[in-house]
């Protein structure tokens, strides 16, 4: 029994752990979509929000400080995007994917300019973000695995409320939604259509930044130019699994989270090969959108450049 509890309490932590940076991400790509921006340059916005954090936590020692500067140069990276997209009317598929090598490449050198390096010095415990009930139960206990945890990765799901809140429960979550299925409507109703979308394209970087930053300042604790690869994608497939709704990507990421947790328990049986047991993740991706992608409607002008008729 106790043995059994004690694996609850790992898998509970691995999820809180890997959860947390899939739904900020997620949550932000709710934000572009549901407005009519494919943003598919989340991967890429989550890497510059991972440096930024990590070089602003070894330059202030401030974790939190680190946390929102992550979440601003991922909304620099969502303004570059709202440019490229709304105003100038690129394909946004492409503009994603630029933004997905310009992120990694453009935080590699900032590592190689001040640190001679790929990577960044480790972070001092003292510059992460802070933990929850930190020092108040036994290392190892099933108390101490649930509840001694970043704070962030339980803020996270009050972020999510707060975006399911937005998106039902305010005109501006009327607008967005409406943007996103009718924008020639919206324009004849008053609505400033590339405002809203800027907003929410900007949105979508900070949040996909913090979850980038999140990463570097409680996961790894250091910037490694592999620290965020895959994770922006699996965030925009949990989005697609839970019908492009704040509600729907906080199930899709808890049950990649929750994978990450049986990883990390199967990694402690040594009765599979770690490499196998490393893609469960993207195993479960694959198999959600094969199940899922057909039933997901994105909303009716999602992708599709919007041109201001005056």
């Amino acid at each position: 029994m106790d043995m059994l509890i004690t694996n609850l309490g790992i898998l509970i932590n691995a999820a809180l752990i890997a959860t947390p940076p899939l739904l900020f991400a997620a949550l932000g790509s709710c934000f572009s979509e549901r407005s009519g921006v494919v943003n598919i340059g989340i991967e890429g916005m989550m890497t510059i929000g991972a440096v930024t954090g990590a070089i602003t936590a070894l330059t202030t020692g401030n974790g939190l400080l680190a946390f929102l500067c992550g979440g601003l140069a991922g909304a620099l990276f969502g303004l570059i995007h709202a440019i490229v997209c709304v105003s100038l009317h690129a394909d946004q598929t492409i503009a994603g994917t630029a933004i997905n090598f310009i992120g990694p490449g453009i935080a590699v050198f900032l590592c190689r300019i001040l640190y001679n390096s790929s990577d960044t010095p480790a972070i001092d415990a003292s510059a992460k973000l802070p933990k929850l009930f930190d020092g108040m139960f036994k290392s190892g206990s099933f108390a101490y695995n649930v509840f001694s945890v970043y704070i962030m990765a339980y803020l996270v799901f009050v972020v999510a409320w707060i975006c399911w809140f937005v998106f039902y429960k305010t005109r501006f979550g009327t607008h967005l939604r409406a943007c996103g299925e009718h924008p020639e409507a919206c324009e004849s109703l008053g609505i400033d259509v590339y405002k809203v979308r800027y907003i929410c394209v900007i949105l979508s970087g900070f949040l996909a930044g913090l979850g980038g930053a999140f990463v570097t300042l409680a996961t790894v604790s250091q910037f490694r130019p592999t620290v965020i690869v895959g994770q922006g994608f699996i965030a925009i497939a949990a989005v697609i699994f839970g019908k492009f709704s704040p509600e729907g990507a906080l199930k899709g990421c808890l049950i990649f989270g929750i994978c990450n947790g049986v990883k990390s328990l199967a990694t402690q049986s040594n009765i599979i090969s770690v490499n196998i047991i490393s893609m469960i993740p993207y195993v479960v991706t694959i198999i959600a959108l094969i199940a899922f992608v057909g039933r997901a409607n994105a909303p009716a002008a999602n992708g599709k450049p919007y041109i201001k008729s005056r």
